[in-house]
């Protein structure tokens, strides 16, 4: 009996559009008005194809969030979130994170301008708002963090500084490691950590402004 033809579809299927969102990835990020044609191209698809999988630009730029979602969950996950003090697994959870965004900084400035739904944007930040729930929630077991306040509330705030900062950046109105350091004293500060996110080195924009 010959092997049915489906399993063969559906590697390819995969294969397919696993090609697309990597082209797009590095189009996007480009040139965050690169076309349906353009991203077929380079993905060695035909347009078809693409609309095959993704039935508008809209729907291909919210696999592409998607697709960005997942790596930066992966990376916190590397980033052994469960080890040592809840304070440095949050440290390193945002670190990760930043270091996820940085790899497609055009991309994201793009996407982020989009027009989303707030329960859109409370489904997209859902993975990373459970790994941070669940640091935080460590912390404040543990007697770190400050549990006086709702927890959700605590990982809102987090979201929230999270954004701010980016933008602080973007804006040029500080620098990537003023904007890193500003986060890291600030949600600390917020948890009730009471501790500098550096150690003994400082703001790092202290010298600047001295």
């Amino acid at each position: 009996m010959n092997r049915s033809p489906a399993p063969n579809r559906r590697a390819d299927a995969r294969r397919s559009r696993a090609a697309i969102l990597d082209a797009a990835l590095r189009l996007l990020d480009a040139d965050p008005d690169a076309g349906v044609e353009a991203i077929a191209a380079a993905a060695g698809v035909t347009r078809q194809t693409v609309y095959a999988h993704f039935s508008s630009r809209e729907r291909l730029l919210d696999a592409v969030l998607d697709r960005l979602t997942e790596e930066a969950v992966a990376a916190m996950d590397a980033a052994d979130l469960d080890a040592g003090s809840a304070a440095d697994a949050l440290l390193r959870l945002l670190d990760a994170g930043s270091r996820t965004a940085g790899r497609y900084p055009v991309l994201l400035r793009r996407i982020s301008s989009l027009p989303l739904s707030p329960q859109a944007d409370r489904d997209r930040h859902a993975p990373v708002a459970d790994r941070l729930r669940r640091v935080i929630r460590r912390g404040r077991e543990n007697g770190e963090f400050d549990d006086g306040l709702p927890l959700d509330w605590q990982v809102a705030v987090t979201i929230k500084l999270g954004h701010a900062a980016g933008e602080e950046a973007e804006a040029g109105r500080m620098s990537d490691e003023e904007a890193a350091y500003a986060l890291r004293t600030s949600l600390l500060r917020v948890l009730g950590a009471g501790r500098s996110p550096t150690g003994d080195e400082g703001d790092p924009g202290s010298a600047a402004r001295s």
